[in-house]
């Protein structure tokens, strides 16, 4: 007897439970690797596709059967869009999955820099008392420090609420003008980065945002400027950001996203002690794990019941 269940290729695992309950609808394949031959080989036979790892840009050429791809998250850079969509593909994604999270972070690395709350202020059994008590002598609070968003999305928006709760000022860089949080002031490109305090770059990555701070905005902001990176790598002019922090033209940079992931050796100079790196773990917790492979199981059975995707990104293939 022929198995008549669709199959659902991930590219990656999702949530033990969500994959069970996926299992009761389709035959659910794990790529067992990520590379452009495994997924090219494996999407032949595919009837939907949940995203967790960037794709090949001509994946779509032999996906004969496929119905629908679903981003396991919310950016879309991981996935040729225009090439789905000049083959009526429906793409969604999860919004707000991982607001939560990432905000949190955002945070926590204001705080890490700004009262120093790393290894280096924990106080060992007494024995550093004074010495390690003296660093508080140059630490800095929140309050009254100006936030500078770019990108005042959902996560954006979600931190300016935040910071203001905090006590900061928020100006924020967004392509509307109109329409933007209560918290937020809109501020132009010059202006956010020479006033800042805090500068979060939360922007997707397309053609306006790739490259967009370089060696200008480094030198307009201030020395005490935090720069945190939880947008794409490429946003960022990283020999820029890397001269900037060498020559303490910015008190620090936090980065969560990289232009090469995973970070190969030798990318950061092991020396500059006011660059803090992190794996792309800023939108991943237990909590918004657990929204993405939900929301991305309800997408795909909406799909396999013939149903259009509830947050379909590419609409336009309707028409």
């Amino acid at each position: 007897m022929t198995d008549s269940k669709p199959t659902v290729l991930l590219t990656n695992d999702i949530l033990a439970d969500e994959a069970a309950r996926l299992q009761l609808h389709a035959n659910v394949i794990v790529a067992p690797a990520t590379d452009p031959d495994t997924l090219r080989r494996l999407i032949v036979d595919a009837d939907a596709l949940i995203v967790r790892a960037r794709l090949p840009d001509d994946i779509f050429n032999d996906a004969r059967r496929l119905k629908g791809v679903v981003r396991h998250g919310v950016g879309l850079d991981m996935i040729p869009m225009a090439s789905a969509t000049s083959r009526k593909i429906p793409v969604a994604n999860i919004p707000g999955c991982n607001t939560a999270s990432v905000v949190e972070y955002c945070v926590a690395a204001m705080l890490l820099v700004r009262r120093q709350l790393d290894r280096q202020c924990i106080d060992h059994g007494g024995s550093d008392w004074p010495e390690k008590r003296q660093l508080a002598d140059q630490m800095s609070e929140l309050g009254g420090q100006t936030l500078g968003i770019v990108g005042v999305g959902a996560i954006g928006s979600a931190l300016a609420r935040v910071a203001t709760a905090l006590g900061m000022r928020v100006i924020g860089l967004s392509r509307r003008r109109e329409g933007l949080p209560v918290e937020v002031t809109y501020a132009d490109k010059k202006t956010l980065f020479s006033e800042a305090d805090v500068i979060v770059l939360s922007c997707p990555l397309n053609a306006d945002t790739t490259g967009l701070v370089g060696q200008p905005e480094f030198d307009s902001m201030k020395a005490s400027s935090i720069l945190i990176n939880v947008s794409r790598g490429p946003v960022i002019q990283t020999a820029a950001m890397l001269d900037a922090l060498r020559h303490e033209k910015i008190a620090a940079a936090i980065l969560d996203v990289h232009d090469i992931q995973p970070v190969p050796a030798g990318m950061y100079p092991p020396s500059l002690r006011n660059l803090y790196l992190t794996p792309h773990i800023a939108g991943i917790t237990t909590d918004s794990m657990r929204r993405m492979s939900r929301g991305a199981v309800d997408e795909v059975l909406r799909l396999l019941q013939g149903k259009r995707f509830a947050n379909v990104v590419n609409p336009e293939i309707y028409n």
